[in-house]
């Protein structure tokens, strides 16, 4: 096993100076890969700088703002290339705790093949994204079949960068906040295991989202439109399959 740190950032401004100083402090000799989707100037900036108190990071830059989902797409192809096997992802505007990176490489260090999800502990979330939280868990069990995954949303993850690349490859997932949990929908599909890991999430006062309550949820909804349908395509097979070990 031979995992990295993988950060999607954009327009995060200072957030990043302790998110990096966050995970340069539990590390552990981990390098890291930061993917800059397409930020302003003084922000790139200001990621520059932060990075250079780091030398384990390397910035890998897009030129254009194609979302978070493009930006992990980006990180996963960059981290493969470099010759490693699983991401340790978290977010840039510091929602996600960095002490909490050694339990999820512990668990992916005992279960190399796993899909390793965060179930985040709220600090100060709006009742309406914690809402929306439950109503897309609830149709990613649907879609499963299961309830592998308790959390689809947070991006404090460890991914498996094979089986990963390998379902990218074949399916068109989408770009932006709707990535997390068609990810993870698909690697359930190709039979990857899950294991959870309890993580705190907070909402610094003065934080950056960019997470727009109408789009990205409109966004979402269409992912589960499609994941169900994708579902019920799925079932003839798997019937027929189950018949046949019968």
């Amino acid at each position: 096993m031979k995992p990295c740190i993988l950060i999607p950032f954009f327009d995060h401004g200072e957030a990043i100076r302790a998110v990096l100083d966050g995970v340069d402090a539990v590390r552990d000799g981990l390098p890291g890969i930061v993917v800059d989707d397409g930020s302003a100037p003084e922000h790139t900036l200001i990621l520059a700088e932060a990075a250079a108190r780091h030398p384990w990071v390397q910035i890998e830059k897009r030129p254009h703002n194609g979302g978070k989902g493009a930006a992990l797409k980006t990180g996963y192809r960059a981290a493969l290339e470099r010759g490693f096997s699983h991401a340790l992802q978290l977010d840039a505007d510091g929602q996600h705790d960095p002490g909490a990176l050694p339990a999820f490489l512990e668990v992916a260090r005992r279960r190399p093949e796993a899909l390793v999800l965060g179930v985040p502990h709220f600090e100060g979330a709006p009742f309406s994204r914690r809402f929306g939280r439950h109503i897309s868990t609830f149709w990613v069990w649907v879609e499963t079949g299961s309830r592998q995954i308790r959390d689809p949303l947070c991006g404090l993850r460890c991914m498996p960068l094979a089986p990963t690349a390998a379902v990218l490859q074949r399916a068109s997932c989408g770009d932006a906040m709707d990535f997390d949990p068609e990810i993870a929908v698909r690697l359930v599909w190709e039979g990857v295991p899950v294991e959870s890991v309890p993580t705190r999430v907070v909402y610094p006062d003065g934080g950056i989202s960019h997470f727009r309550m109408l789009r990205d949820n409109l966004r979402i909804s269409w992912l589960h439109t499609r994941l169900v349908v994708g579902m019920l395509l799925r079932l003839p097979g798997r019937w027929a399959a189950r018949r046949g070990t019968a």
